[in-house]
């Protein structure tokens, strides 16, 4: 099933691997990106997969370009990849596309996928609050990714021992075998002969577990927190209150914070303090805080940064902590000019931004800007125990960072590999020129970190060899020496079926049934994703999930199950 491997090389030893910036990309163009391209379409039709061949002739989606786009050793030469369908709208793609209908398309211009990592998790916690409350969540707030990577501890990725990232590539065929073709019978895989040549491949990259609390470098964050008028709904303020005081008393003595709120001003509450003997001080700071105006996001943001830089702690984790339901209404409100206004804060400082979301009314989009824009992540609180495991288990245990600007680039192999679609990252995708220019940002990822990438992969009948290499690209936090780890796979180890035994311990299952509901409640909206031709029904994927979760008896794939469980009686 799996194929793992980690091979870090420096700047100068990258020409051994064929992969030189620029090398073979004139021809193509310059700055094109490849896109995740989603098709709407309700579930119980089924997803179709973009690019798909309609001919029937079973030739190959892609133009390989001829001998040019294959280097010496193999691999397919970079290129950039460019989003491909028929002529009809702005974006390239059809209007039929738009409906859920099925059509051909030129094929694209590589085989390369590359994109920005990201630990983001807010859009399914937010997702999961929706549901609770009988309602479906905005299809524009869904983001595969997010759902996949709320799983991060489900995957059994190996770890470095170091600083850094170990590579594990893996997958399943999303159908039953075909004994007429000669194809070893499967599982109880039940997705029809549709899905026969279609496979899942999963790249996961993992860095080294947390250090125990007592061993990590000290932390210095500002919390900047939202105290305007919709803060004042149940759930929102009194929950942050909350958390930062049971927070509080989890941090250790050499730690610092800094409080700042913001309504339509936004003041420091208390500046940069040691814990200490200070802890009833922060305490009686927190309680102060109090809902009140509108919401000038920016104002807070940028007061936040300027108590950061005025707390600055040489050897120390330098984090802004932003809590709100980033409805702002007043002052700036676009994410790229608000982070303009600290743009020195964060580059000479390498200063990041958390992003935490509250509240049944949330600005999903800004808040997910603000943090990709500042080198940070986020997530979503919307009860107590969600709030314990943010502030006490997870932000104390990672606030260091170990990578910096970490970038993840895939090639397949066109004598494998019809076609491929990257499911999700759609606001994450980097040129693939781009990905080792170090001047392009990345993402900033912290100790006991996952990240999980699943692909919709259509292998050649019959085919056999390599079928993928993927690549993870980061920087040293502290000296920004950059790094390389790489892993493969090949077709046999994608055979297996995707509900077995071996599937379920890997993680793989729950990383299918996230990347499939993920697609039904953005297909219910007409946004829709491509995970494979045929998809199961929410029913069966619901079913699937409470298997999974039996046997697992892991507490959040039971929640998934339940969310999932949710979802099947409510309206698109």
């Amino acid at each position: 099933m799996r194929r793992s491997g980690r091979h870090q090389v420096r700047r100068g030893e990258l020409g051994a691997r064929g992969f030189q910036p620029g090398e073979g990309r004139r021809g193509w163009g310059r700055g094109r990106r490849v896109r995740a391209a989603f098709v709407a379409g309700s579930v119980a039709v089924g997803l179709l997969l973009t690019a798909c061949s309609g001919d029937g002739s079973g030739g190959s989606s892609y133009d390989r370009g001829g001998s040019k786009a294959r280097d010496d050793n193999g691999f397919p030469a970079p290129g950039p990849v460019r989003p491909t369908g028929p002529s009809g709208t702005d974006d390239g793609t059809a209007e039929s596309d738009q409906k859920g209908e099925v059509r051909e398309s030129a094929p694209p211009a590589d085989y390369l996928s590359t994109f920005a990592l990201d630990v983001d998790t807010a859009s399914y916690g937010y997702a999961r609050r929706t549901l609770e409350e009988g309602r479906r969540p905005d299809p524009t707030t869904v983001r595969p990714e997010e759902f996949i990577n709320s799983f991060g501890q489900e995957q059994d990725y190996e770890r470095p021992d170091g600083d850094g990232f170990t590579v594990t590539v893996d997958g399943a065929r999303t159908a039953a075998a075909d004994p007429s073709r000669g194809e070893e019978d499967a599982n109880s895989d039940t997705f029809g002969q549709e899905n026969r040549d279609w496979r899942f491949l999963r790249v996961g990259l993992a860095t080294r577990e947390a250090e125990d609390a007592s061993e990590r470098p000290p932390a210095a964050l500002t919390f900047v927190i939202d105290v305007s008028g919709s803060m004042a709904e149940p759930g929102r303020l009194d929950l942050v209150r909350q958390s930062l005081g049971v927070m509080t008393d989890q941090l250790r003595d050499d730690d610092s914070v800094a409080l700042v709120s913001f309504s339509d001003e936004a003041r420091t509450v208390l500046p940069m303090t040691r814990l200490g003997d200070n802890r009833g001080r922060i305490h009686d700071a927190i309680d102060t805080l109090e809902p009140t105006d509108s919401t000038n996001l920016g104002a807070g943001v940028t007061t936040g940064y300027r108590t950061a830089v005025d707390g600055l702690r040489e050897g120390a984790t330098n984090r802004v902590v932003l809590l709100s339901d980033a409805l702002a209404n007043t002052g700036e409100t676009d994410a790229d000019a608000i982070l303009d206004r600290i743009s020195d804060a964060r580059r000479e400082h390498g200063i990041t931004l958390f992003g935490v979301g509250v509240g049944s009314d949330y600005g999903d989009a800004l808040m997910e800007r603000l943090a990709d824009k500042g080198d940070g992540h986020t997530t979503y609180v919307s009860n107590a125990a969600d709030a314990r495991t943010v502030f006490c288990d997870q932000l104390p245990r990672n606030i260091d960072l170990t990578a910096r600007d970490a970038k993840a680039q895939v090639s397949f192999d066109p004598e494998t590999v019809e076609q491929f679609r990257l499911i999700g990252y759609d606001n994450r995708q980097v040129a693939d020129e781009d990905f080792r220019d170090d001047r392009v940002d990345g993402g900033e990822i912290g100790p006991g970190h996952t990240v999980t990438a699943l692909y919709a992969v259509r292998v050649r009948p019959g085919a056999s060899g390599h079928v993928a290499t993927a690549t993870v690209r980061w920087l040293d936090p502290d000296s920004r020496t950059p790094h390389e780890s790489t892993g493969q796979i090949e077709a046999g180890s994608l055979d297996g079926g995707l509900w077995g035994a071996e599937t379920a311990r890997s993680g793989l299952q729950v990383t299918a049934i996230a990347a499939y509901f993920a697609d039904a409640l953005r297909s219910g909206g007409g946004g829709g994703g491509a995970a494979a031709p045929v998809p199961p029904s929410l029913r069966e994927l619901a079913d699937r999930a409470d298997e999974l979760a039996s046997n697992t008896e892991s507490k959040p794939i039971r929640q998934l199950a339940e969310t999932i469980d949710r979802a099947v009686d409510l309206p698109y």
